[in-house]
């Protein structure tokens, strides 16, 4: 953090209030890690929460810290606040279009409601900072470098009542679901894995010849696959059918 945002920093607590979340620079390629280290930028909401964070890390040797005006060339960007609220969205909102880093969320008190929100804007992991000891913070640090993701027990279970919820009251009604394929097609393609013919799925389905011919075409030109035989493969490959 610089002398100048620092000192906005303290101004912004003689007022009661919190400066806003650091910008992240426009992105540049990425910075390649120096002996197997992570490269790793922090974004705090104020000051103390910046020199805890970096504190914390800089003891490290599997982490590399950036500097401020590097920071947009870090694999893993972690951002360090109080709750989830509108200035941590739009910095999410931001690092989002920086294709070079992953994000990673410490945070102080976590809502349900904000598992949304997450997925939207690509987190890849999530701590609490009541639990954020240099280990858990190192282990947050290379799963998400090595593109795995991290959630508390209590939220992974609340991420996947929300996507029961979502697949339930949402896609299930349209006949869509969460797989790259609607439910008629994944039901189509099953048929053609068995055997049958635009006849006899057509027969099966209660759809015209016309119609299995023209969604299995939507399917194959979709997905970039060159034949029925490819489509059925594609589909068993994703556990599609």
């Amino acid at each position: 953090m610089t002398t100048t945002d620092m000192t906005k920093s303290r101004k912004a607590a003689d007022h009661g209030r919190r400066p806003p979340l650091p910008e992240p620079p426009t992105a540049r390629p990425p910075l390649a890690p120096r002996g197997g280290r992570v490269s790793v930028a922090v974004y705090a909401e104020d000051l103390i929460l910046q020199t805890g964070m970096v504190q914390q890390l800089r003891l490290r040797p599997e982490i590399e810290l950036i500097p401020e005006e590097e920071a947009d060339r870090a694999q893993v960007s972690l951002v360090v606040v109080d709750l989830v609220n509108e200035p941590t969205v739009q910095l999410l909102h931001r690092l989002q279009r920086n294709t070079s880093t992953r994000v990673g969320l410490v945070v102080g008190f976590f809502e349900a409601s904000a598992l949304q929100t997450l997925i939207e804007y690509g987190v890849a992991a999530v701590l609490r900072r009541g639990e954020a000891d240099q280990d858990r913070l190192v282990h947050l640090v290379t799963a998400i470098a090595k593109g795995e993701g991290v959630l508390p027990g209590d939220l992974l279970g609340k991420l996947l009542d929300h996507v029961s919820s979502l697949h339930r009251t949402v896609l299930d009604p349209r006949g869509l679901s969460l797989s790259t394929l609607t439910a008629r097609e994944a039901e189509m393609i099953r048929l053609v894995s068995e055997g049958y013919g635009t006849a006899e799925i057509a027969q099966k389905t209660s759809y015209s010849e016309r119609t299995v011919k023209n969604v299995l075409h939507e399917v194959a030109t979709r997905l970039d696959l060159r034949n029925r035989a490819h489509a059925v493969g594609y589909a068993m490959r994703h556990g599609l059918i």
